[in-house]
């Protein structure tokens, strides 16, 4: 026995010694050569990239000390197709949330600025071999729930070689949907760990069946349309005996007092329709009965069985009147129902935000829109022109901000174009990239007027302002080289003697204008009054300016400039926390000089000194519902400045329709957005939705709108003061991952529709404003089941009106609006299906069968796809499955 044990001990002991031999063995060392350009295509054509999330759920591992110890962890993958064996190459790439830390023997990765980071070699990098994978594990801050938080185009460089994309990062346009697609993502596949912001976070993965049953709530309702109007007039009465008026040689035009000018715009789209201008028509009478009781818009609407009248307060009235009357026609109709509409604006205000700073959209796509805007009766266009990552107007006498800042590629020193911040890429001539021509832009304005929108444009400052202090430095050198001193600090934006270590809401460490320094007041005011001027050249006045002021970091709390501001008590600036308030103050001067008000977000607004400011301020409120975004929101109304509601997580056209992480969009304020949400909105009554909507995890939320006073008694929030109202209310398209014009439509239609009928319409269900104060939850139920039945009812016909005729009119102008998800479910083997919008067709498809048309339920013999279709056939939405 002890001869055997001592036989296997030996034998192990062998075995051991020869397993060591092997881990000693030195590794066969590859000569790496220095990447040449041959490389860096190499590199760029043969380097398969995978961006795979693998968890949302934080560790210790955490940077505890930011954003509450949250952070997810991200593996990316690299395959060689081929062999390389470079060194000193390395990668830049966009990542929305900073890096904090990685794990990799061969790779470090770094954060540069804002979302722009860098992959680099360690000294342990030894190439790769032929189909060898490796791998760089990295978390980063907050969260990431949406396979589209993931930027493309990957740059790999090295020095002294021409940077390339590396291609198995490039986006891709998927054929049937039209939309961008990621094909480096690794979609998501586990609910608990990708999908959830938290362990305790509430929000469910929408899937077919979950849809299906929402579904419901609408599927099968039957409705005539023909009278429907969007959006809802406030009095409309239709023939009861459903007659109606046959339009078959077109339309005889009697413009009575009206201008043409102010109608045109109209009349081409009711052509477009085909119901052309013809002198042996049917009559079509205009005319203005001006009425200083009515608001401004107003109008009167007849459609009799042998004429057509139109009356308005004003041109803009008889204007509205007539995209009414569009409104009426179903497409290949000839036929239009007798009506008779007296209708009025609930608000003055009725606005979208386009941001075409992040990425840009151009002139046509702005053209497109206002069409859009003032079919649906909206009439401000807050054109957002300036951020940090591009600025998108030209401005005479300022080249630099054009031809440096309207741009981005590869220059370190930013000095002939901006960094590809965003997933720009290297093409500096790409759809992201561009400007507006003075010429361009006063053809948006004169299109603009013709629609009676007024163009609010926005440059944003201080903070968010990145764009412009690059452009300015380039001129800065520019002149500094010429020795022409008096140029080279005319428009100086930053000290240079600042040392501030700071970091903006977007990451940004050089990103705000410093406030203190007069050269920053000199290029305000040089820019506006150029601006103005280009809008009085064709008759668009500019009257508003959005000044932005919002997500200041204070990058000046270390500037000498600013120290002796404040110690020498200029201008009344006490202290560094007054800074930001003062810069605000002094714009809004320099705008009244030129005679055009002030307008901004409400954080900056705040914290100004109502005394120093215009007596007309606009307001845009942007606080967060579940966070108590009601609070500053009446306070500021309560200045009596003008309050546009402009809510993120109901009116940001950036965030997701749905919780789906397959759905674009950022999703900070809110998982789901879609239609029926915005429809539901009670602008005039913030509070009041803690009684039905959930927070970002879908958990219930408290608003709480009565007299609050902190510890020492002093007023902290109220309610609005009796008889205080807002001006209106406001739609964002912000565009930070919106790089196609396609992609924009997505996001902002069929929700403008919805954020349409808020503006212009008050329904009956909506539940008037407690002046008295009120604590609002789900337990509350001032809006009763009484109002909910009214308000789901007019849904399911808003909804329909939709499905059955005006998305055909958004195919008819060319919108790539959202086509709905389906939903579907099998039982017994027995597939139905439904969709949010009736009238909108369904496709469906068996493993291995072709596409076929849904009409009923129907036998399936497998799992199934299922589709929307648009009415015109050219586009489908988004493809989802269901399982047996």
């Amino acid at each position: 026995m002890s001869i055997r044990i001592s036989v296997y001990l030996i034998a192990a002991l062998l075995l051991l010694s020869a397993c060591e031999g092997v881990k000693k063995k030195p590794v066969t060392e590859v000569a790496l050569n220095t990447a040449s350009q041959s490389d860096i295509d190499l590199l760029a054509d043969n380097l398969i990239l995978k961006y795979r999330l693998v968890t949302n759920q934080p560790s210790e591992k955490c940077d505890q000390t930011q954003g509450d110890g949250h952070c997810f962890e991200v593996e990316l993958s690299f395959t060689a197709s081929k062999p390389i064996r470079a060194k000193d190459w390395s990668i830049h790439f966009s990542h929305i949330a900073p890096i904090q830390s990685f794990e990799s023997d061969e790779f470090r990765v770094q954060r540069i600025n804002g979302d722009l980071h860098q992959i680099e070699l360690s000294s342990a990098y030894r190439g790769f071999e032929q189909g060898e994978t490796k791998t760089l594990l990295f978390r980063a801050l907050h969260w990431s729930l949406s396979e589209t938080d993931a930027m493309p185009n990957y740059i790999v460089s090295s020095k002294n070689t021409r940077p390339k994309v590396i291609s198995s990062t490039r986006s891709a346009v998927d054929p049937d949907t039209g939309l961008e697609l990621l094909p480096h993502v690794v979609p998501f596949d586990n609910h608990v760990k990708q999908f959830k912001r938290t362990a305790d976070d509430s929000t469910q993965w929408l899937d077919s069946k979950s849809l299906f049953t929402r579904n419901q709530a609408v599927d099968k309702v039957e409705f005539d349309v023909s009278t429907a109007i969007i959006p809802t007039p406030k009095k409309l009465i239709f023939d009861q005996q459903n007659r109606y008026l046959t339009v078959e040689q077109g339309l005889a035009i009697d413009f009575g007092n009206v201008v043409k000018g102010d109608v045109s715009a109209a009349l081409a789209r009711l052509a477009g329709f085909g119901f052309n201008a013809n002198v042996k028509g049917t009559k079509l009478s205009l005319n203005i009965t001006p009425d200083p009781t009515k608001i401004k818009g107003s109008y009167h609407l007849l459609v009799e069985h042998n004429a057509i009248s139109v009356t308005g307060v004003d041109g803009n009235g008889v204007f509205n009147g007539l995209q009414s009357l569009a409104s009426l026609v179903t497409l290949n109709s000839t036929q239009i129902p007798l009506v008779e509409v007296t209708d009025e604006p609930h608000y003055p205000f009725r606005g979208m935000l386009v941001d075409v700073a992040r990425n840009f959209h151009d002139k046509d796509f702005i053209l497109k829109f206002l069409d859009q805007m003032a079919a649906y009766k909206l009439n401000k266009l807050h054109l957002h022109l300036g951020d940090d990552e591009g600025w998108r107007l030209e401005i005479p006498g300022l080249p630099e901000l054009t031809e440096v800042s309207s741009k981005r590629c590869f220059d370190p020193t930013e000095q002939q174009c901006m960094m590809p911040l965003l997933g720009a890429g290297l093409d500096s001539n790409s759809a992201v990239n561009g400007y507006y021509s003075v010429a361009d832009y006063q053809e948006i304005l004169q299109a603009a007027s013709a629609r009676h929108i007024q163009v609010i444009p926005s440059l944003d400052m201080p903070g968010h302002s990145r764009a412009a202090l690059k452009a300015m430095q380039a001129r800065s050198k520019k002149y500094s080289l010429l020795e022409q001193t008096s140029k080279a600090v005319q428009f100086q934006l930053v000290d240079h003697e600042d040392k501030t270590e700071y970091s903006s809401v977007q990451f940004y460490n050089d990103n705000t204008i410093n406030v203190c320094l007069e050269s920053s007041y000199a290029f305000v005011t040089e820019v506006m009054t150029k601006v103005k001027a280009m809008h009085q050249q064709v008759g668009h006045p500019l009257t508003r300016y959005h000044i932005g002021a919002d997500e200041t970091a204070g990058a000046w709390l270390e500037s000498p400039a600013c120290r002796d501001f404040v110690a020498n008590n200029k201008h009344g600036v006490k202290d560094m926390s007054e800074l930001g308030a003062y810069f605000i103050e002094r714009v809004a001067s320099i705008l009244s000089e030129l005679d055009i008000e002030t307008a901004g977000w409400s954080d900056g607004l705040s914290h100004t000194r109502v005394e120093n400011m215009p007596a007309l301020v606009q307001a845009n409120a942007w606080g967060v519902l579940p966070w108590g975004g009601h609070s500053q929101t009446h306070d500021l109304a309560n200045r009596n400045w003008q309050v546009v509601i402009s809510t993120p997580d109901v009116l940001y056209f950036d965030f997701p329709y749905e919780a789906d992480p397959k759905e674009h969009g950022y999703y900070w304020a809110s998982r789901q957005t879609n239609t029926e949400k915005v429809f539901q909105f009670m602008p005039g009554n913030l509070p009041i939705h803690a009684e039905f909507w959930l927070d970002r995890q879908d958990k219930p939320f408290v608003a709480d709108d009565t007299h609050i006073v902190d510890e020492q008694g002093k007023p902290k929030s109220g309610p609005l003061d009796p008889g205080r109202e807002f001006m209106g209310i406001q739609g964002q398209l912000w565009s930070e991952n919106t790089r196609t014009n396609n992609m924009a439509e997505h996001k902002v239609f069929p929700r403008l529709l919805a954020l349409a009928e808020r503006a212009w319409h008050l329904p009956q269900w909506a539940v008037p404003y407690n002046y008295q104060g009120y604590k609002y939850s789900q337990q509350s139920k001032v809006f009763t089941e009484q109002l909910r039945a009214a308000r789901d009812a007019q849904w399911k016909k808003f909804a329909t009106d939709l499905g059955s005729k005006e998305f055909a009119k958004l195919d008819h102008a060319g919108i790539a609006y959202r086509l709905p998800t389906v939903g579907a479910n099998i039982t017994q083997g027995i597939l139905s299906a439904n969709v949010a919008f009736p009238g909108l067709a369904i496709e469906f498809k068996q493993e291995g069968r072709q596409w076929q048309g849904y009409e009923s339920p129907v036998a399936v013999a497998s799992n199934v796809a299922v589709r929307s279709i648009s009415p015109d056939r050219k586009r489908r939405g988004r493809t989802t499955y269901v399982k047996q």
